[in-house]
């Protein structure tokens, strides 16, 4: 692998580029021009699918490989840190439709116990990605690779604050800056396509809300729209090259919440295929399909 010093920066014109693991506690009618011609990097790709699948030590090791290699590289201590946060939410039972099936339930949920050491190690890898990322930002305020990785941060701080703490206020502002990051990264790259993933959460999200609690829990650029969520969530799906799964996944849990079962289905069963390892997948996609086949069976009584 070439060293850092040597390789382009991220995006359409070389290498890119998940938020918000999300508050899914709880775009944009984008034109969609032609596909980017990105670089993705056949470590990161890998890390990557052995985490969707759920395995986290393969995970980790590849990526341990991947910083050795490249240690100024501040997306290799934001997937690491992404890694820690997807094993707690599995441990904890954060990403089963059930944890999310209505909001009372979720504000009912009792409280979790995270592990202290993941936090640590997560945190520490967080921390890392800031100081790599902000030291390339001095020298270039421009640099992709480096604002992406902030916005990754800034997503994970998200959903560890909002779903594994809940603390919401802190949840909130780490929400809003993962929107800002990915803002900027999209005026400077529209085809980054997984960029898309912080303002679809933080649609949704809004759109989760009371309007009296909305009117003041605002975000720039953001309405509010669970359609433009949608809409935003599907486009990484297609065409995010890193985050298009989890918008997959975040999409199965968002349209089981809409009463689109028939969508959660279909979705699910890509994951699935994709992913066969991943257990959390197989169990989700067998719960959808026998709740659609009791419905069925009610229906032709």
């Amino acid at each position: 692998m070439e060293p850092m010093s040597q390789r382009r920066p991220l995006g359409p014109r070389s290498v890119w580029g998940f938020t918000t693991l999300t508050i899914l506690v709880v775009g944009l009618a984008v034109a969609q021009p032609a596909a980017a011609t990105v670089e993705v990097d056949p470590a990161i790709e890998l890390a990557l699918g052995r985490l969707y699948n759920f395995a986290f030590d393969d995970a980790h090791a590849l990526l341990d490989a991947y910083i050795a290699d490249a240690p100024d590289d501040p997306l290799g201590r934001a997937f690491r840190g992404a890694t820690f946060l997807f094993y707690e939410l599995d441990r904890l039972r954060i990403l089963e439709s059930e944890f999310f099936k209505d909001d009372e339930n979720f504000a009912e949920q009792k409280k979790l116990k995270p592990d202290p050491e993941i936090r640590r190690r997560m945190m520490l890898a967080l921390e890392r990605t800031a100081a790599l990322a902000e030291a390339r930002l001095a020298l270039d305020p421009n640099d992709v690779e480096a604002l992406f990785a902030l916005s990754l941060r800034e997503g994970m701080l998200t959903d560890y604050f909002g779903l594994v703490e809940k603390r919401k206020l802190k949840s909130f502002s780490s929400a809003r800056a993962a929107n800002r990051y990915s803002d900027r990264l999209l005026a400077l790259e529209p085809e980054l396509y997984d960029a898309y993933l912080s303002g679809g959460v933080n649609e949704y999200l809004l759109g989760s809300l009371p309007f009296f609690i909305r009117w003041f829990a605002r975000i720039d650029g953001i309405e509010g729209s669970k359609e433009l969520a949608f809409e935003r969530l599907h486009l990484v799906a297609e065409r995010g090259r890193y985050l298009g799964p989890f918008a997959r996944i975040l999409m199965s849990i968002m349209s089981l919440r809409e009463k689109r079962p028939d969508q959660a289905r279909e979705l699910l069963a890509g994951l699935s295929r994709d992913y066969p390892e991943n257990p959390l997948i197989r169990k989700e996609l067998r719960k959808v399909s026998e709740r659609l086949a009791a419905g069925e069976r009610t229906t032709a009584r």
